[in-house]
């Protein structure tokens, strides 16, 4: 008996060999270059369809090929990481990221470009998983809020701050270094890693050769999320379910995952573990952070692109615009781990889901003449909310598993919030354009040639352009496409208010799920 027990205490009080808070630094490190990536190309689509000769649609498979194969990867990490080793893993995932930004940098056509990108999002989409697992095997549970709180930063930064530096970038060098100042960052990575990570003893290796591998699931679950993606990044631009491509990658998403939940579930070796979603505490962390995901980048996209088009900002404007909230949730963020440790998790949920409802709320009183103040204020205010979310969700979704569980449970999580994230930009990006559709067709209906006060405009600005030299046939056109400008200038805005409003109420509707996970103590103890 005594025999036996040595190797499970000292597996129990297994601590990493360096200070736990220089491995945090390191593995983020890779995590925000990644997650960076995922927006840092955006505002380079342009450069990069005239610099190869492509078109602007056929650009945009720069994005997708990089979302599908990264989703694709995100639910399989925890499963190669036992085949492999996690440690591995990591630096597997590092390595392909950093070679493959390399070879995009240099990318002579599209095609390429496109197959390097599909590589890097393949090496990207471990690198989340496996660093979640790594930070919640390396601290104890009473100082995880702090360590999930570093790796928050970098996970809720990095896309606020993407596309500024990819304007940056690209305007002042070009589009291939956006790839190209990944190089240094991975290499630093992999010196950190090799030197600093270990695996715990209780992370046990499987010999591929006796492992059976569950081809049918990893095939299905390939070509369900991979659909899954297509679908959200092309179904605006392709009008929805009236694309015949739409329509069929819709259908084979939803047969495929609807297989994999069957499927994977009577496996014993499965590629996805879905029995960790029996835990209900994990179940909802997991559907919290889906919800999370959709309202930060449902958000993100949002307020850059209200501040460009409505308020005539650059796109560096409206970047310097979002950074203080990057800011605020750099200070914020270590007083959610510390208050971790004192507090129910579920309290600062419920916080943060009232302050991120109370900000988007805020943001439907937005008109035409805000001022650059109070669109920081507006998204410090926002930023503060989502501060109190990540890391007790995070914190909450490991504190009911067994430890061994970390590795598939992180890559379930983080494709929670991916999903959630692509989820949330087609949903705003739809709404924008049917809401505004909507209500220029409301305004549109007071444009009546009897309405007295329409007369009186025009004949006011027409009188206006005669004064500048315009013969009075050419004033009333040019009065006439002015008062259609305001009009759809003024429709947009209120498409603005509606899609906050509809983020405020769902925000607002997700705080009775918070009592559905089980209670913890302060201490960072659970309480079961």
């Amino acid at each position: 008996m005594s025999a036996a027990a040595i190797p499970i205490n000292s597996a129990e009080e297994w601590r990493p060999a360096v200070n736990p808070w220089i491995i945090a630094l390191a593995v983020t490190l890779a995590t925000f270059m990644e997650v960076l990536d995922t927006s840092i190309a955006n505002v380079a689509l342009p450069h990069i369809a005239g610099s190869l000769s492509a078109g602007q649609d056929e650009s945009t498979w720069v994005l997708t090929s990089y979302l599908v194969s990264n989703a694709i990867v995100l639910p399989l990490s925890g499963w190669l990481s036992s085949i492999v080793g996690r440690k591995r893993f990591y630096m597997g995932c590092v390595t392909l990221f950093t070679v493959s930004s390399f070879l995009c940098g240099f990318a002579p056509n599209l095609p390429l470009l496109i197959v390097f990108r599909i590589l890097q999002g393949a090496g990207g989409g471990g690198l989340q998983p496996s660093e979640q697992a790594i930070l919640a095997d390396t601290f104890p549970p009473a100082k995880r809020g702090m360590a999930f709180a570093v790796y928050g930063v970098a996970v809720v930064m990095a896309p606020a701050i993407g596309p500024t530096l990819g304007g940056w970038i690209t305007d002042n060098y070009s589009w291939r270094w956006i790839f190209f100042v990944n190089i240094p960052v991975g290499i630093l990575s992999l010196v950190l890693t090799s030197r600093l990570i270990q695996d715990p003893p209780y992370l046990k290796r499987r010999k591929l050769s006796e492992t059976r591998i569950d081809y049918v699931g990893l095939g299905f679950v390939a070509l369900g999320l991979g659909a899954l993606q297509i679908v959200l990044d092309k179904g605006q631009r392709e009008d929805w379910f009236d694309s015949h491509l739409i329509q069929v990658l819709g259908l084979v998403a939803a047969a495929s995952l609807i297989f994999v939940v069957i499927w994977e579930w009577r496996q014993k070796d499965p590629i996805i573990d879905l029995h960790l979603f029996k835990e209900r505490t994990f179940a909802a962390a997991n559907f919290l952070m889906f919800m999370l995901g959709f309202a930060l980048l449902g958000s993100t996209l949002l307020l850059p692109l209200f501040m460009q088009t409505l308020l005539g900002y650059t796109a560096e404007q409206s970047g310097m615009a979002l950074s203080p909230g990057g800011f605020a949730i750099m200070v914020l963020m270590p007083l959610v781990g510390f208050l971790l440790s004192r507090f129910d998790a579920r309290w600062l949920m419920v916080l943060g889901l009232s302050i991120l409802s109370a900000s988007l709320f805020h943001m439907t009183t937005f008109n035409l003449q805000i001022d650059f103040r109070t669109a920081v204020l507006a998204r410090v205010f926002q930023a503060a909310g989502l501060a109190f979310l990540f890391v007790p969700i995070n914190t909450s979704a490991y504190a009911h598993l067994p430890r061994e569980k970390n590795n598939a449970a992180s890559g379930l999580m983080n494709l929670a919030r991916n999903i959630g994230g692509s989820v949330g930009i087609s949903f705003v990006t739809t709404m924008l354009d049917r809401r505004t559709q909507f209500h220029q067709n409301m305004l549109s209906s007071h444009l009546s040639e009897g309405n007295p006060s329409l007369q009186a405009l025009l004949q006011g600005l027409s009188q206006k352009f005669q004064s500048a030299g315009l013969d009075p046939a050419s004033a009333m056109q040019r009065a006439h496409a002015m008062v259609q400008a305001t009009v759809i200038k003024q429709a947009t805005m209120l498409a603005y208010i509606d899609n906050f409003w509809l983020l405020a109420v769902a925000m607002l509707c997700l705080i009775p799920l918070v009592f559905i996970m089980k209670k913890s103590a302060g201490g960072g103890m659970v309480v079961h």
